[in-house]
């Protein structure tokens, strides 16, 4: 095996060479540019607060400590927002990859005579939508303001994800759609017990779309929930922090909470960097579990129509 290596090794030439070691660099390069920022605020939410004013905090923290989290799991709200947060991904990414699934395994059928004209009109909501105060006003008339469902109900169908599942569905061979209907199985049995289960990839890479978005949304909580404390999430918590961060009133609110008997230190950086990291981690969580999956599905949603 070695020597295979290095009889290869051998072969190549000085071009095949010096590409490898500038795509190597590259990629490093790339690497480095791309974690750096993360790290980066990993070592300010670790950190002390007063220390991390004075810059110079790269890679590694100067000064440990743990207060900058401690001051935010402090907080009460915070629990409870990202409680809504899961229940809102968990929640949003299933129904939503249920439905847009039927959708995909409709408009895949050859026999739905209907199957160009509900593409086209879906995929024209991609281009046009009615604008944010037509859209605010359908969500209240709907009844949806100040609910939980205001997160699930407007993202039920999503159409780019609608397209790659349609996609995957259309390089099923069809002798095992028509194997189940001579064995008397209707659509949606079809559906739920033979397209389901051989669309794992296409469903595990929307999975994955669709919960990055509902664990990073915050304007329809900003929008329709801003006033019900209750239906807070993660993400909004994160964004009322830093926006405030920077006001004098919060200025003031910090300098108080440090001057009061055992407070603990934090700064409008420290809290920025700190929250960041509790909203970003969960997600990243998810990522390795669905990275095989996610790799084929889009390979395969990529090449066909």
């Amino acid at each position: 095996m070695q020597s295979g290596k290095s009889s290869r090794l051998r072969n190549s030439s000085l071009g095949d060479r010096i590409f490898d070691i500038c795509n190597i660099i590259f990629m490093v390069c790339l690497m480095i540019v791309t974690m750096y920022p993360f790290i980066n605020m990993i070592a300010v939410s670790l950190n002390d607060a007063n220390d991390a004013v004075r810059g110079g905090i790269y890679l590694w923290p100067r000064m440990w400590t743990l207060n900058n989290y401690k001051y935010i799991f402090g907080e009460s709200d915070i629990y409870h927002a990202t409680l809504i947060s899961l229940l809102r991904t968990v929640i949003g990414t299933a129904v939503s990859v249920f439905c847009t699934a039927m959708l995909a395994f409709t408009v895949s059928r050859q026999e739905f005579v209907l199957r160009k004209f509900v593409t086209l009109f879906f995929v024209f909501t991609m281009y046009f939508s009615g604008g944010l105060i037509p859209g605010y006003l359908l969500i209240r008339n709907l009844g949806l303001t100040d609910s939980f469902w205001v997160y699930i109900v407007p993202g039920v169908i999503g159409v780019f994800n609608m397209i790659v599942i349609r996609s995957f569905i259309e390089g099923l061979p069809e002798g095992i759609l028509e194997s189940a209907r001579i064995d008397g199985a209707g659509e949606f049995t079809t559906f739920i017990r033979v397209v389901l289960p051989l669309t794992i990839p296409a469903m595990a890479t929307v999975s994955l779309f669709v919960a990055v978005g509902q664990w990073n949304s915050w304007f329809d909580v900003f929008l329709y929930n801003s006033s019900n404390i209750k239906l807070s999430t993660l993400q909004y918590e994160l964004m009322k922090i830093l926006q405030t961060t920077n006001t004098s009133a919060t200025a003031g609110a910090v300098e108080a909470y440090q001057s009061a008997e055992n407070a603990v230190r934090v700064t409008p950086t420290s809290l920025r960097a700190t929250m960041t990291i509790i909203a970003s981690v969960p997600i990243l969580m998810v990522y390795p579990f669905l990275q095989r999956y996610f790799v084929q599905g889009m390979t395969v949603g990529g090449v066909k129509g």
